[in-house]
């Protein structure tokens, strides 16, 4: 039996009891505690504290590109649906002026380790627009050789020229968005992609030497089932990705409009999802796949899985991470940057975000800095999230604080789910058990100091 085998037990009963809607942890807080109180001026000022106390943190660079040919009736991300090429190149003139005033109040190196591309839909610039976002970066920072350089990719846009030149830009990791195979699928979330297309990109980027792909999938969408799924699964199994993240659909379509087209009569049940689930860490794990956390695997030889046997796994707004605590700069509209002890979230529209940059000021739209408190739950829910322990005594030595006195709220919720059999609670540990890693949000949750004094959960998704 494998160590994800043994490592991961799928417990419907208990997945049932325990899933319940919670954040994704991306961050801690979470984005909705951010305020506007915290506002450019302060995160120019935490830009220029970087190397306070001798200190200089790693440095990863997030670039948001919202523009898309096309909608995508389940996506939740901020994007602008346009074939202008006029608008994006607009954008990037206002990203090279917001990344001329970032590196400008930066204290400490330029040198980035990490590069993410995120959107929307990154290919969706031209090739020339490609090379001059990357000239405009490396005009400010400098991109270490052996650094982790990212891009989402729609395989319906990229030709094997545009594999290329992200190669010769220096793009070295893919994501590539599938979601699912199946034509009704596809026809009924307005995302037509045929599976030569997307074994094209894969086998692209390894011809063009990049070190790692990922395919991102969805389960819950309209038309679903099992046997589609698991056509899913063949097709995608056999294009051998180094890392897969198999996202439950989220249908939150009074948050976000396009998700109105989809009809949910032909959504699968919950029971059905579950199912699902069950078939797809079934079949991942047969071919190999290593659960590295939430929804994310990786072959056993990757640098996520690596990373995770050795303790130096991180979890950030791009999911999990090899790098851990960068110091995370975002630029272009909605993107989240983590510097210090803050965050730092943009205005999230163009309007908004061109105005700020037009008065020579960060495009700040709302922050926090963390308390000690914050800190301390931050660096628990993290070491669940990636590690699926917690050292007691190593938080008491770090945070001065006797753990039964402090969380003294929290125990009685963590006995409970030690009793159920998700975890086990004894005075130097906190281990999530094979049943609870699927839970493993609902778990974090418990030490979520806000959900615990709000318990505001209406607006985020399901745990599974």
């Amino acid at each position: 039996m494998s160590k994800f085998q043994t490592d991961l037990i799928f417990d419907p009963q208990l997945i049932r009891r325990f899933d319940i809607n919670g954040p994704r942890y991306t961050s801690y807080p979470t984005a909705d505690r951010f305020v506007e109180a915290f506002d450019a001026e302060a995160y120019r000022s935490w830009l220029g504290r970087r190397t306070v106390g001798g200190i200089s943190k790693p440095l990863s660079l997030y670039v948001h590109l919202p523009f898309c040919n096309t909608i995508c009736y389940y996506c939740a991300c901020n994007k602008i649906i346009t074939k202008d090429h006029g608008r994006s190149s607009k954008y990037l003139r206002y990203l090279d002026k917001e990344l001329s005033l970032q590196a400008s109040y930066l204290d400490g190196s330029k040198d980035l380790v990490q590069l993410h591309f995120g959107g929307g839909t990154p290919t969706f610039l031209s090739h020339d627009e490609l090379r001059s976002l990357m000239a405009s970066i490396q005009k400010h920072f400098r991109l270490l050789p052996n650094g982790e350089y990212s891009i989402e990719v729609d395989p319906r846009k990229v030709d094997a020229a545009t594999v290329a030149l992200l190669a010769e830009v220096g793009f070295n990791r893919m994501s590539v968005g599938v979601q699912d195979v199946n034509p009704e699928v596809q026809a009924a979330v307005n995302r037509i992609q045929s599976i030569e297309e997307t074994r094209e990109v894969i086998e692209n980027a390894r011809a063009n030497g990049f070190k790692s792909v990922s395919v991102d999938l969805i389960y819950g969408l309209p038309k679903q089932s099992l046997d589609s799924i698991a056509r899913t699964l063949d097709e995608v199994i056999a294009m051998s990705p180094d890392r897969l993240s198999v996202y439950n659909y989220a249908h939150l379509p009074s948050l976000f409009k396009p998700q109105r087209r989809i009809n949910e009569a032909e959504m699968p049940s919950g029971d059905a999802k579950l199912q699902i689930l069950q078939l797809v860490i079934r079949r991942l794990t047969e071919a190999g796949y290593v659960f590295i956390g939430m929804d994310h695997f990786a072959k056993p030889d990757d640098e996520l899985t690596i990373a995770q046997r050795q303790g130096r796994l991180h979890r950030n707004f791009q999911g999990y991470s090899t790098y851990a605590e960068c110091d995370l700069l975002s630029i272009g509209v909605s993107a989240i940057g983590k510097v210090g002890p803050t965050y730092a979230q943009n205005y999230k529209t163009l309007d908004e975000y061109y105005d700020a940059l037009d008065r020579g000021v960060l495009p700040v739209l709302r922050g926090i800095e963390a308390t000690p408190d914050d800190l301390l739950r931050r660096s628990i829910i993290q070491a669940l999230m990636c590690h699926f322990e917690v050292s007691i005594e190593a938080l008491e030595i770090a945070h001065v604080i006797d753990f039964q006195e402090y969380f003294a709220e929290e125990i009685p919720d963590l006995k409970e789910m030690e009793d159920a059999g998700l975890l086990r609670l004894s005075d130097r540990w906190i281990t999530v058990l094979p049943p609870g890693r699927l839970l493993v949000r609902a778990i974090a949750m418990v030490f979520d100091r806000y959900l615990r004094h709000a318990r505001q959960t209406a607006r985020y998704s399901k745990v599974i």
